[in-house]
């Protein structure tokens, strides 16, 4: 009797002077591979102690896929409890500075259990993006980077409710009103938060680089915004945006075309949003980057003076040798 209350009740988690760890049951997975990787991975020290009491407590038949907080002190009894009960621990899931989808589902299947082809298959369905009011064009606006808490075995089709969730709590009424407010709708707004995101290294400039936007928007200006061209390429590795590369016969060339993209040309950040919605009121037409490389830049009411600052920035590029 006493062997037996030991097994059951001593503490016997074997946890190497771990604090805590975490230990993952993959969907589908059968009770002698829960068993052998309790045993493998150090957490379990007694293996035919701990599974003759999970026989006794029926945990074969009650195998719940997760991620559950395994600490040093737990007995096989607090074990099996916890993982019979299924109350796995939730975890923060972080994304943010992306520019496709493609890349969100590699960022999202390396914190949870789908892989990044499940994640991707639900992110370039129709049906799904028309479930939601979205297309392939606008779907990336749908996902406001954040840190969300999620379960690690969430499917990717929940992820995706989950997200949908959190984008009509983020556009509630004070962001939608103000969206209203500027004439512009919610997806107009992404869109033109997605250029200010990649024109802008520096949060303090997201609402001036929006206000020269707006300026030229409503003056009937083409934006002229060289991300938009590199997005029209798909070829991110471009450095400097040459006369070859504005001629591209693209809706996302504003080169070219007036008004916004059919849509956002990354997943705009919630600052870059914000920063439309909040857009500075100026007289400045044109923005270049600094010559110093600082990430801010030269900001122009006329024609003459941003061509004089573009001057100083070619000079710059050319003296570092940066000609594509």
């Amino acid at each position: 009797m006493i062997k037996l209350y030991r097994l059951v009740f001593f503490p016997s988690v074997d946890m190497e002077g771990k604090e805590e760890t975490f230990f993952y049951i993959h969907t589908g997975d059968e009770y002698h591979e829960v068993l052998d990787n309790l045993v493998n991975q150090g957490i379990v020290s007694d293996k035919k102690a701990f599974e003759w009491l999970s026989k006794k407590k029926n945990y074969p038949s009650h195998i719940h896929p997760g991620r559950y907080r395994i600490t040093p002190s737990m007995t096989n009894n607090e074990l099996l409890n916890l993982l019979r009960s299924g109350k796995q621990s939730p975890l923060m899931v972080v994304f943010n500075n992306l520019r496709t989808l493609p890349q969100l589902a590699g960022v999202v299947s390396q914190q949870l259990e789908p892989d990044s082809l499940h994640f991707l298959s639900v992110f370039s369905d129709r049906a799904i993006m028309e479930k939601y009011g979205f297309n392939e064009q606008t779907f990336p606006a749908m996902f406001i980077p954040n840190s969300y808490e999620f379960y690690w075995n969430t499917t990717a089709i929940r992820f995706v409710e989950r997200m949908h969730s959190e984008y009509l709590i983020f556009w509630a009424k004070s962001r939608s009103d103000k969206a209203e407010k500027i004439g512009l709708n919610l997806i107009e707004v992404s869109t033109l938060a997605s250029i200010v995101d990649q024109e802008s290294l520096h949060d303090d400039e997201n609402s001036r680089i929006a206000g020269v936007f707006m300026n030229r928007l409503k003056a009937g200006i083409p934006l002229q915004s060289d991300p938009t061209v590199i997005f029209a390429w798909q070829d991110f590795n471009i450095r400097r945006v040459l006369n070859k590369h504005k001629a591209i016969d693209s809706p996302y060339n504003t080169y070219k075309f007036k008004n916004l993209p059919p849509g956002p040309i990354c997943i705009p950040s919630i600052n870059s949003i914000d920063g439309v919605l909040n857009y500075e009121a100026n007289n400045y037409l044109y923005f270049c980057a600094k010559e110093d490389f600082s990430g801010y830049h030269n900001f122009a009411r006329t024609l003459s003076q941003h061509n004089h600052n573009a001057r100083l920035y070619q000079k710059a590029l050319n003296q570092r040798k940066i000609y594509n």
